[in-house]
């Protein structure tokens, strides 16, 4: 069984800056290898969506994760690029890129009035 994860993580306010990130997350434009950890970690599928410099990412996770895996050579390098383009949100510990996000509403769990 798998759950869902939700993090947080701005970008620097700059539109050619934020294209450039986006050009990095277009189809092929993460390097394999990152991909490779990516799954490694137990992460089955991800998504990141934006609105202005803001950032949401949604990681389907395996019941396991994380998992140990043996951190390929090229992550310090993808995130010494990601940071380039990155900001921390004000909240986020020092260091800290994603920030886990709360779920504080779940439609199934509410009660509309139609019987």
């Amino acid at each position: 069984m798998s759950r869902r994860l939700c993090f947080a993580l701005d970008l620097v306010n700059d539109a050619a800056k934020i294209a450039e990130y986006e050009r990095f997350h277009a189809p092929g434009g993460v390097w394999p290898q990152i991909v490779d950890d990516i799954h490694a970690q137990g992460i089955e599928g991800m998504e990141i969506w934006r609105t202005g410099d803001r950032m949401v990412m949604i990681a389907t996770v395996a019941d396991d994760y994380p998992r140990n895996r043996d951190i390929p050579a090229a992550y310090d390098a993808w995130e010494a690029l990601m940071w380039t383009f990155q900001k921390a949100l004000p909240h986020a510990a020092p260091g800290q890129k994603w920030v886990p996000m709360t779920r504080i509403f779940d439609l199934g769990e509410q009660q509309g009035s139609a019987a």
